[in-house]
């Protein structure tokens, strides 16, 4: 069970938050409650709770900071709910510079808001979890880097086939089945924050889209999808083309735009494309929706795609990155450089032309920066890293005045990937390998084969056959089979299964082909290895 501690310094609160909900529907106990911060920091050294509901307010050590003292001692568990009120919000935005999860409005409390609270706190303390886990193998969050790097490649329309897409949809549990799809351009716009240093302007920009995620789930259904530091896109769902709410949207994102600027002085921009009734054409829509956005303004900051002038050619005419896409594609599913580089330069000859509009290069910039994010281990670190010493880091494309700007951005972009490619080029395969062998172990149940496990990737079988081989000096399949009778060898010894219920627990078409296998992997039968093992005649 999850352990859940209450704190407010009104007993009535308390009672009211405990009787609110069954708790256990949620897999959660109520291990204790605390009348203020201090007795709260306590309970907490000593019950470990991993979610905590605590008003701002409190005698002797209030909400806030309880929560940064927290933060200090233990990082980001327990995950936090904060009780406010009205006259209370220029706290919430401290709140929420401390990754608060979410906050709740005492006067407006119910089942139903605190619910759906506790819902996104569970989702937040999985996502915790999960990276604590990972990153404890020395490594980043494998399920949040695969979603991230799913969303790029819907975006940028990089799915090799509608069979590639369908198996990252079932793997990441998405669901897809509306026949209709909008994307959004946003980006948060710093205000005056010049100031402020690279920590401190990192959690504005977390505290900025956290609060963009709670805002717009109020009035309708879509997924946000962050890019970088900055921009982030959404992808609104409709049943139908019919049944878009255009209405909602604009009223969701005009509500966003305003709450986000009152809390964090910044301003919210988005560019909305036009509707699409597939979602492998979701990257359609993503194209026109950067075009409108750069229509939008401080005065204007929701712009849509259709409102564009059928006769602008600078918004109409945006940059065709297919020409290019696959090259770029396989130079880094390969560690190519020499075909990166070639690449890369044939981009900047183009753009450097006089035919070539600013809107363009940096919409072609912008779809290399992605990729490179998207599909390399570590891909945003990667770039960050080639850009440490440059001014505003590699989100610098987004203030390119000219397009020789942009080719100069391309131009260490370019440099950087080789470099870092050539010195990494075996870690790197190393990597995609340990996260393809690390998904097999979790999956040894499923049926793997090599078609579907390069699907989910994003790589081309060929290609994941030959680095399998390359890297592990075992080919895909007999690694597989080798994992698959490990572990059937200890369902049939340790939890005393039939012979058929492993064939059918691991995904084997049958039990005379579990059977054959087996005895081909450890030169016995089934039956044999258990009579060996145990003395007894398997029924």
């Amino acid at each position: 069970m999850i352990k859940l501690l209450i704190v407010d310094d009104e007993p009535l609160v308390q009672i009211g938050i405990k009787s609110m909900l069954n708790w256990a529907d949620y897999g959660i106990e109520v291990c204790g409650t605390a009348m203020n911060g201090q007795a709260a920091l306590s309970m907490i050294e000593e019950f470990a709770p991993e979610l905590v509901i605590t008003d701002i307010k409190m005698p002797i050590l209030n909400g806030l900071d309880l929560v940064k003292q927290c933060r200090e001692l233990y990082g980001p568990i327990p995950v936090f709910i904060v009780l406010t009120s009205y006259e209370e919000f220029q706290l919430v935005r401290t709140a929420l510079s401390y990754q608060v999860t979410d906050y709740l409005i005492k006067l407006e409390l119910d089942p139903d808001s605190l619910a759906q609270s506790i819902r996104r706190a569970l989702d937040r303390l999985e996502e915790q979890k999960v990276s604590a886990a990972y990153k404890a193998a020395g490594g980043k969050p494998l399920l949040q880097g695969y979603q991230d790097k799913f969303f790029l490649r819907l975006l940028h329309n990089l799915f090799d086939s509608e069979e590639q897409f369908l198996l990252q949809v079932a793997d990441l549990k998405l669901d897809f089945q509306d026949s209709c799809y909008i994307a959004a351009h946003c980006e948060i716009h710093e205000s005056g924050q010049a100031e402020l240093g690279h920590l401190q302007l990192m959690n504005l920009y977390s505290s900025s889209l956290q609060m963009v995620r709670e805002i717009l789930s109020r009035y309708l259904s879509c997924y946000v999808v962050s890019l970088d530091l900055k921009h982030f896109s959404l992808i609104f769902h409709f049943p139908s083309v019919e049944e878009t709410d255009w209405e909602q949207i604009s009223k969701g994102l005009d509500n966003t735009c305003s709450m986000v600027h009152n809390y964090f002085n910044v301003w919210v921009s988005a560019g909305l494309g036009a509707p699409v009734e597939n979602p492998l054409l979701i990257s359609r829509s993503y194209q026109e929706s950067r075009q409108a956005a750069a229509m939008t303004n401080p005065g204007h900051p929701v712009a849509f795609f259709r409102d564009i002038e059928e006769g602008d050619d600078a918004f109409h005419n945006y940059f065709n990155m297919s020409v290019f896409k696959e090259a770029i594609k396989q130079a880094f599913e390969e560690f190519d450089t020499d075909a990166l580089e070639n690449t890369i330069e044939e981009m900047c000859l183009l753009f450097s032309s006089s035919s070539c509009r600013l809107l363009q290069a940096v919409d072609g910039a912008c779809n290399i920066l992605y990729l490179a994010i998207s599909l390399l281990p570590e891909g945003e670190d990667t770039v960050a890293g080639i850009f440490q010493d440059t001014p505003g880091g590699y989100r610098a494309i987004y203030r390119a005045a000219t397009t020789r700007q942009v080719v100069d951005w391309l131009e260490t972009l370019k440099n950087g990937l080789c470099q870092v490619l050539k010195s990494k080029r075996k870690s790197y395969k190393d990597h995609v390998i340990t996260n393809i062998q690390r998904y097999i172990d979790n999956h040894v149940e499923d049926r793997l084969l090599l078609n579907e496990v390069a699907g989910v990737f994003g790589l081309s079988p060929n290609y994941l056959s030959s680095l399998f081989k390359k890297t592990c000096n075992i080919g895909f399949t007999e690694y597989v089979t080798q994992k698959k009778i490990s572990l059937a060898k200890t369902l049939l010894l340790e939890q005393n299964m039939k012979i058929y219920e492993v064939a059918d627990r691991l995904s084997f078409k049958s039990a005379f082909y579990f059977s054959k296998v087996f005895k081909k992997v450890e030169g016995i039968s089934p039956r044999d290895f258990i009579q060996q093992h145990t003395g007894e005649i398997p029924v």
